[in-house]
């Protein structure tokens, strides 16, 4: 059998998941088994089989319903919020099947009905990874629209590192055969609990990690200084820079504390993300 032929562990198991039949045990390698060892408290330890020749979790489109400045909470829905309900959990790894620490991820997806809240945040929220990379969201299994299949979006950025953009699906829907942006590398496994569902999906970003790296991946030096020498207000903030915590910059003529390391994108203004900066 020629290279071309050969069939990855992560390929049968994409299309297990895409049938909606379980995998061989001996077949789930790579983040699953990362993610077994995060949960049992212990580090996962840099491996071949981490990552079969397979690349980090592939980008999509944003789509035209992206809006900046989405409110920082793990649930999207409240005791009254009709659907139903599902937990979407997992862990954000780097290259070497490290955990990634205060990742952030932003979700947004349709309501039961197929329509997204472009007036205010309903079904819109950010969050950061744990010290152990994990995640959890607290929503709905999203409507259905004219043209796509069920899918919910999100960003995902390692500290200091460039943003992710791409969509998350379930298995067993009808429209995943038809929707030309689907990607079965991107199937969540999904289970019934009750009345409700859960789904889980690991996220492996194109962060460099070696067998001494720590949970957080190593970042790229910033433009802006770090210095607390720094008089308050420090450099102009401007999107697209690398910024590490304790950097000052100034916005519309205030002075504003990084604390958490990022890189500045147009809507993550420092009024408008306290989880990443703090008025002077």
């Amino acid at each position: 059998m020629d290279e071309e032929n050969k069939l990855s562990r992560k390929t049968v198991l994409r299309a297990a998941l895409a049938a909606g039949v379980a995998a061989p045990v001996a077949l789930i390698g790579g983040p699953a088994l990362a993610r077994t060892t995060v949960a049992n408290g212990k580090a996962p330890e840099l491996t071949p089989a981490c990552d079969d020749g397979d690349d980090p979790t592939p980008p999509q489109t944003e789509g035209p319903y992206f809006k900046p400045n989405s409110p920082q909470r793990t649930s999207l829905v409240t005791s009254g919020t009709p659907g139903t309900r599902l937990t979407v959990s997992g862990y954000v790894f780097g290259l070497g099947c490290l955990p990634i620490a205060r990742a952030l991820l932003d979700f947004w997806q349709a309501d039961v009905n197929g329509a997204y809240d472009n007036v205010g945040y309903t079904f819109r929220g950010h969050q950061f990874t744990n010290d152990q990379g994990a995640f959890t969201l607290s929503t709905i299994v999203p409507g259905l629209y004219p043209g796509r299949t069920r899918h919910i979006h999100v960003k995902v950025q390692a500290p200091g590192r460039p943003v992710l953009t791409t969509q998350l699906y379930f298995p067993n829907e009808p429209r995943n055969n038809t929707d030309s942006i689907f990607d079965p590398r991107l199937l969540m496994t999904v289970r019934d609990s009750g009345s409700a569902k859960e789904a889980a999906f690991d996220f492996v970003l194109n962060v460099p990690q070696t067998p001494t790296s720590t949970s957080r991946p190593t970042s790229t030096t910033p433009t802006t200084s770090t210095s607390t020498s720094n008089p308050p207000g420090g450099t102009t903030w401007a999107a697209g820079t690398g910024y590490s915590a304790g950097a000052r910059v100034t916005y519309s003529g205030r002075g504003y504390v990084c604390l958490q390391a990022h890189t500045a994108q147009p809507g993550w203004e420092p009024p408008s993300t306290p989880a990443l900066w703090r008025a002077e």
